[in-house]
């Protein structure tokens, strides 16, 4: 069969290379001049599939109206008068019930776990290194934000996943590096998640799926999709392809993609921030990955460099850096590594992912015919991306999926 992969980041580039390696003859369109040049590029480079968990939780209704007073905050509007974002914004807050926040994080713990499995497959299989590093240290700088955590640490003993809540003194003999003069009031460590390097790790597959024939298309702008007597057309900026199926790994852009077919999902575009950063000090620099849960910002090492990643701003259209994500990243950085790097010599970067209300991704068949979409997996999408693509080359080879879809496809949104 032939199928169209619209999208080169890393769920668009897993999923043609299990296409391909499920048989079939894939061409992935992408507008940039290469992989992971968007979303993947600035990744915080966290696989933590125990982690993993929808914005939508209890508590962060409050969480939320105390984000717009604060100058240093996680989270940042734009286009507050937007009556779109105000409607994707009652729906996430419906999501917060204490029984949808332990439904929609089981949801997507699935497919993140499944994705885990995979990725290992991968990395064994091809002997890839792609910066990878053990362990994942989640910070809690009040008791007030352990209180918030509580619902995630029942859910993960609820399901058996290895983890330890750690008080101070435990997060620094794992992290020595930690700034003591940093408020902690505890740690969530879980020692089999891990952390690496997303754009290298896209590369590299790309390679793989090129040596089994996937052709990819770069700087080719999708201008719209629409089903033909042969199956599926695409049309370019300068040719059009004809296919049994496509499928739209497009992230931010997948929404005016879909909209031309009749499709109007509850999709939000979520911006986020990077900065890279050199490392100066290795003894000063974290062993592998921490979050400080505070400002949902991750720190992780990336060989010889340091990536500060994180914010959501909702609302923005554009990839203008704006400074108060950028002093919230420093402030993060140094606060906890103040002596790891030259903050100031940072590389910047700002991308956008899409997010639904309920924090799941879509994977599957829509509607319309020859038409699917693997989609919606936010600022975590790496960690599910092995996972998704492999679910997704099974649906289109009509192959049952090693595990259940029930709540991962677009027919949850009925």
């Amino acid at each position: 069969m032939q199928v169209a992969v619209v999208g080169a980041g890393v769920i668009g580039v897993c999923t043609a290379y299990f296409l391909a390696e499920a048989g079939h003859e894939v061409i992935v369109i992408e507008r940039r001049n290469n992989v992971a040049e968007e979303a993947s590029y600035g990744d915080s480079g966290i696989l933590a599939p125990a982690s993993i968990a929808p914005w939508a939780a209890p508590g962060m209704h409050k969480a939320f109206l105390s984000c717009l007073l604060k100058s240093e905050s996680p989270l940042l509007f734009n286009r507050m008068l937007d009556p779109a974002l105000w409607g994707w914004m009652r729906r996430w807050l419906k999501e917060c019930d204490v029984n949808r926040y332990q439904l929609n994080r089981a949801r997507m713990h699935r497919i993140a776990a499944y994705s885990d499995q995979i990725m290992r497959q991968l990395r064994e299989q091809h002997q890839l290194d792609y910066e990878q590093a053990p362990g994942y240290l989640q910070l809690f700088r009040s008791e007030r934000d352990l209180q918030l955590a509580q619902p995630a640490f029942d859910f993960l003993a609820a399901h058996g996943i290895a983890h330890e809540v750690l008080d101070a003194s435990g997060a620094r003999a794992i992290e020595p590096a930690l700034n003591s003069h940093t408020a902690l009031a505890g740690s969530l460590h879980l020692p089999a998640d891990e952390s690496g390097n997303c754009a290298l790790f896209t590369r590299q597959i790309r390679q793989l799926a090129q040596k089994m024939g996937v052709e990819f298309h770069f700087a080719s702008n999708v201008k719209s999709i629409r089903q033909s007597d042969q199956g599926v057309e695409i049309r370019l900026d300068a040719r059009n392809f004809t296919v049994d199926q496509v499928v739209l790994a497009s992230g931010a852009d997948s929404a005016k993609l879909l909209a031309p077919l009749g499709l109007h999902l509850p999709t939000c575009a979520v911006k986020s921030y990077a900065a890279t950063a050199t490392l100066r000090n290795f003894e000063s620099a974290p062993i592998a990955a921490v979050m400080d849960e505070s400002y949902k910002v991750a720190i992780t090492r990336m060989g010889k460099r340091i990536r500060v990643a994180g914010i959501a701003e909702l609302g923005s259209r554009t990839t203008e850096l704006r400074q108060a994500a950028l002093n919230t990243l420093l402030k993060v950085a140094s606060d906890w590594f103040p002596d790891a790097c030259n903050y100031n010599t940072a590389s910047f970067w700002s991308g956008s992912s899409l997010m639904l209300p309920d924090g799941a991704p879509l994977i599957g068949a829509t509607p319309v015919r020859n038409v699917l979409v693997n989609i919606g997996h936010g600022s975590t999408g790496w960690a599910m991306a092995a996972g998704s693509g492999k679910v997704l080359a099974d649906i289109v080879s009509d192959r049952s999926p090693d595990i259940d879809l029930e709540g991962l496809t677009p027919l949850r949104l009925d």
